[in-house]
């Protein structure tokens, strides 16, 4: 059994969250209403709203993955055309002094790279689109 976590606020965006002895540490950018999450490496958006359930999987085909903050794009690591696995790291963002991976939210193919290393990118820019 869990307790509750406890979040702390350590800059604008980003939070520790402590749970169970574990400390992690959390981004959060966007509009009121809907938000992106950056944490262990995945990128969450979700509108907030009350009757949603915590957790969403994608039942679409296509998916498109969006940048969740102002970010430079370090590197491209998966190239049209590729084969991925969940979890495996699309591209590495550079925001805020942080390396953030983008990783494959499910088995898929990358169908287009819509940016290139060196580019800064805003909320919600398309990085990378899967089947």
């Amino acid at each position: 059994m869990s307790n509750s976590p406890l979040v702390t606020r350590i800059g604008p965006g980003a939070y520790r969250v402590e749970i169970d002895g574990r400390a992690e540490i959390v981004h959060v950018t966007g509009a009121p209403g809907h938000r992106w999450v950056h944490w262990r490496g995945r990128v969450f958006e979700r509108p907030f709203a009350a009757d949603e359930p915590a957790v969403r999987r994608s039942t679409e085909r296509h998916q498109s993955l969006s940048a969740p903050m102002p970010a430079t794009v370090l590197k491209i690591v998966a190239p049209e055309g590729t084969q991925v696995r969940t979890g495996d790291t699309l591209l590495i963002l550079e925001a805020m002094k942080m390396e953030l991976p983008v990783r494959a939210p499910a088995d898929a193919v990358v169908r287009a790279v819509r940016c290139r290393e060196g580019e800064l990118v805003q909320p919600g820019t398309t990085l990378v689109e899967l089947e």
